[in-house]
């Protein structure tokens, strides 16, 4: 491990020369791809920094209590010598998960697709609720959203919802959220008082980039149309709306939330992008089996991993098994200790993994 880190940081310092060079900051492309190394490499040095610090001190402490008679003194150092030996520790481990093989995804921006499960009208209403969750998740964040596509039913639920988060490192924050959604809750329908249970899947993807998938334009039909639904001031009076058809796959989307046809096209080709590069993914991690199933939150789309208990106010998150009491804040976009929750866990598990093939 720390003939790596000494390589590292050998790179990081020859990084920061490169970018002191005057070709380089006339390259525009050359010096965003050097600062972003510069940036990942940036929290490693320092920590490793700070370890070889600790180190010293530690060798230091140990020297100076051989030849120090004064018990005052000797006290002291000790103390100092216990400190710099727990901070060596801490910096072990925050090491380790630094070195942790990075997902190639994280930095990526996603797109987010809510579809309403078992439960008729009750899960087209929990969809919404899940939609405007991360929305106000988002928000906090000060990431930018952009609705795609959302199927609306006429009491204030959702079908399905298809959403774009932009924002720095948004996949390796919402990549954990995939999976099944499960509420339990008594219906304002319901007479009886019975608690019924619900469902809504949300699938999180990577935005793809076109180098990433490149799309025959012979495989796709493209159909325009008259925007249905809800809609402003020219969205459901001109040709808007357009649906891609990719004819491999069977993949149809819709896209209807923009005046502009050509927005809504954009916007249609983002999210196929993401469905083709996600679903390459997917193929992955199902050769890699023994590998996706030491990870937290990126296993099979059909996994139950939450459940939304109404009457109770608690929200439990069956991967880690926490449950909280702030079901309320939690649907008002408050998720972040669940998915530090599952950060933790699946950190765990590859450290884990990682002491035991001798690392």
């Amino acid at each position: 491990m720390f003939d790596k880190l000494e390589d590292l940081v050998h790179r990081y310092e020859d990084l920061m020369l490169e970018l002191q060079s005057p070709d380089v900051a006339n390259d525009t492309v050359r010096f965003r791809k050097l600062m972003k190394e510069q940036s990942d490499l940036s929290p490693i040095v320092e920590a490793y920094t700070a370890y070889k610090k600790a180190k010293q001190d530690i060798e230091d402490s140990l020297s100076m209590l051989e030849s120090e008679s004064d018990e005052e003194m000797r006290e002291m150092l000790k103390e100092e010598l216990s400190d710099a030996k727990k901070k060596v520790e801490e910096l072990e481990q925050e090491l380790k998960i630094l070195l942790l093989p990075k997902d190639p995804n994280d930095d990526k921006n996603v797109i987010v697709e809510i579809r309403a499960g078992a439960g008729g009208d009750e899960a087209a209403l929990f969809a919404a609720e899940l939609y405007r969750m991360y929305v106000h998740f988002a928000e906090e964040r000060h990431w930018k959203i952009e609705t795609i596509n959302a199927d609306e039913t006429g009491i204030g639920g959702m079908k399905e919802v298809e959403f774009m988060i932009n924002g720095n490192g948004a996949y390796s924050v919402m990549k954990y959220e995939s999976g099944v959604h499960r509420v339990q809750r008594v219906p304002e329908t319901e007479s009886g008082g019975r608690i019924h249970t619900s469902t809504a899947s949300v699938a999180v993807m990577p935005e793809a980039e076109e180098v990433d998938v490149v799309i025959d334009d012979n495989d796709i039909r493209i159909d325009v149309m008259r925007a249905s639904g809800c809609g402003g001031q020219c969205v459901n009076t001109t040709d808007s709306a357009v649906r891609l058809t990719h004819m491999p796959t069977g993949i149809v989307i819709y896209s209807q939330t923009e005046k502009s046809q050509i927005q809504n096209k954009a916007k249609a080709f983002a999210l196929l992008r993401a469905k083709l590069y996600d679903l390459e993914q997917q193929k992955k991690h199902d050769a890699e089996a023994e590998l996706r199933r030491s990870q937290v939150g990126t296993g099979d789309r059909s996994e139950k991993i939450r459940t939304y208990n109404f009457p109770q106010g608690r929200v439990t998150d069956h991967r880690i098994g926490l449950t909280l009491y702030k079901l309320d804040k939690i649907m008002n976009g408050d998720i972040q200790e669940i998915i530090d929750g599952c950060i933790a866990a699946d950190q765990a598990a590859k450290l884990l993994k990682m002491n035991e093939s001798g690392y």
